[in-house]
């Protein structure tokens, strides 16, 4: 028997997104939008010196699965640097198309129902990939 692609937990995230308001003057912006389903991800994001994220901020304009990974973006992003979004959003990638293991992120095994819809994956991809953007503008901003 299948799990269904749209469970319990994976509503009461969408439904609980943290962070969910933009950043004013903040250090990086990306927004991302899925041609397939017309899902949109806004991501701003401040860092420290070093580079790690210290203030996040977003707007999601998804379905359930984008909204959902969006949650887990937002509830784990705090602290993490450029290069470790970068990551996440590469094995989230890899993983989705069926060529990697299971991300090093909490909770993504959630998604794993929506493994054979490929039609889903780029909204569950949309927060990562804005917010290792957003974080890699803001690394950018920093001094040498």
């Amino acid at each position: 028997m299948n799990a269904p692609l749209y469970n319990t937990e994976i509503l009461r995230l969408a439904a609980t997104i943290p962070h969910h308001a933009r950043l004013p003057d903040a250090m990086g912006t990306a927004d991302k939008r899925s041609p397939i389903c017309g899902s949109r991800v806004t991501v701003d994001v401040n860092t420290d010196a070093a580079g790690h994220v210290t203030d996040f901020g977003l707007m999601v304009r998804a379905c359930a699965l984008g909204q959902a990974s969006s949650s887990l973006l937002g509830a784990a992003v705090i602290g993490k640097t450029p290069v470790e979004i970068a990551d996440a959003r590469d094995q989230l990638t890899a993983w989705l198309a069926g060529t990697g293991p299971l991300p090093d992120w909490p909770g993504f095994v959630l998604f794993t129902p929506a493994l054979p819809h490929s039609a889903r994956h780029a909204s569950i991809r949309l927060a990562f990939e804005a917010a290792a953007e957003a974080a890699a503008l803001a690394a950018a901003k920093l001094p040498a």
